[in-house]
């Protein structure tokens, strides 16, 4: 197969989706990688890397994709890449649809079979593509509320750990999951006092057992989450329903309640946001104000720290990339039923159940698509 990586266009965003390491296994398995030029510069690894892991490399993204029968991607294709898709083409990377009626619908038309890692999981019901991100993610929300929160940024002034003399800033995790407890962990670090909320009871009973004494965990009731976000000098949005778009938990007369220069960091603004207010910013001009609250809301977050993330996200993808490159994506989707929940888009059909109902579009089974 000829897997293609191109060079990523989001504003700020200098990961790619193959590593050198990557290109020399698929390589090894007879595949021909073609790899756009400067593709991993931003993640510190240069053409000549690729070339010596035996992948081509291309003058332009054009190329890539006229030639390649598989693009292997970060984040979502935008508008430009789009209209470069093909029918039969398969598209590997972060799509989170539900948000984004324009790119679902451009991908529908497109013909492409596009498997997005957000929806891949694992025997447990784990997202094993997404965790890494979460987990890079989770750790950078404190780092940029933090900064989000100085004065000259248009914050409270609250130091993270305080000083003698002097309390700490209160900060609310919402949400007990993979980014929630990083973003926890990394908060108390800093000398927080931290309070997760969650819903799940058995989730709180492990972050106690675990994490007991570090951060603190309560019941996320409507009521509850009034009382601590009203509290907060940060509050860190770490909701996700696999697939669909994000709760709105916080909202706008919320705002109010909350102390003026507060910080609000949404880590599922790729989902379209746990807050009302919230709204997809870039690493370029990453935060805005409204109504005296602070919002951090970049949808690329991990992109901040290219080369980690660059190198997590690899070690994660690339048993699946190499499985859809060895089978074909109809049979490494038979085969593997984690991997065919990944399946989003196929010949013009929507085939992920939560996309379809956040947008109102209708859903063709994933093992009716197998059969098209």
């Amino acid at each position: 197969m000829k897997i293609g990586c191109p060079r990523e266009i989001k504003p700020q965003e200098y990961r790619v989706g193959l590593t050198p390491n990557a290109a020399r296994e698929a390589a090894a398995h007879g595949h021909e990688v073609i790899v756009e030029t400067e593709a991993g510069a931003g993640a510190g690894f240069p053409d000549v890397d690729y070339e010596a892991a035996g992948a081509r490399v291309a003058a332009t993204a054009e190329e890539v994709f006229a030639d390649a029968e598989m693009i292997v991607k970060v984040k979502e294709p935008q508008p430009v890449e789009r209209r470069m898709l093909r029918e039969g083409q398969v598209l590997f990377t972060y799509l989170h649809l539900a948000p984004d009626p324009e790119q679902t619908r451009d991908l529908m038309e497109s013909g492409a079979t596009c498997i997005a890692y957000e929806t891949v999981t694992d025997d447990r019901g784990g997202l094993p593509l997404l965790a890494p991100m979460s987990e890079v993610a989770g750790k950078l929300a404190p780092q940029m509320g933090a900064w989000t929160l100085q004065k000259a940024n248009g914050g409270r002034g609250v130091l993270m750990g305080g000083v003698p003399g002097v309390g700490p800033a209160q900060v609310v995790v919402i949400g007990g999951g993979v980014v929630g407890t990083h973003a926890a962990r990394v908060a108390a670090g800093m000398g927080a006092e931290v309070t997760v909320l969650d819903k799940s009871l058995p989730r709180m009973r492990y972050l106690d057992d675990v994490f007991g004494g570090v951060f603190r965990t309560r019941y996320a009731s409507a009521g509850n989450t009034a009382e601590m976000v009203a509290q907060a000098d940060m509050v860190v949005g770490a909701v996700l329903i696999p697939g669909a778009a994000a709760p709105k938990l916080v909202s706008r007369a919320q705002l109010s309640e909350m102390k003026p220069g507060a910080a609000i960091v949404d880590v599922a603004i790729d989902q379209g946001g746990c807050f009302e207010t919230s709204r997809p910013t870039t690493h370029e001009d990453p935060i805005y104000e409204v109504d005296g609250i602070m919002h951090y809301c970049v949808a690329n977050m991990p992109g901040a720290v290219a080369r980690t993330s660059t190198l997590a996200l690899g070690n994660a993808t690339m048993p699946f990339m190499l499985e859809l490159a060895d089978k074909g994506w109809r049979q490494a989707c038979e085969d593997d039923p984690n991997l065919l929940n990944g399946l989003n888009v196929h010949a013009g059909q929507l085939t992920y159940h939560a996309v379809g109902r956040a947008l109102g579009i209708d859903v063709l089974s994933p093992r009716l698509a197998l059969k098209r």
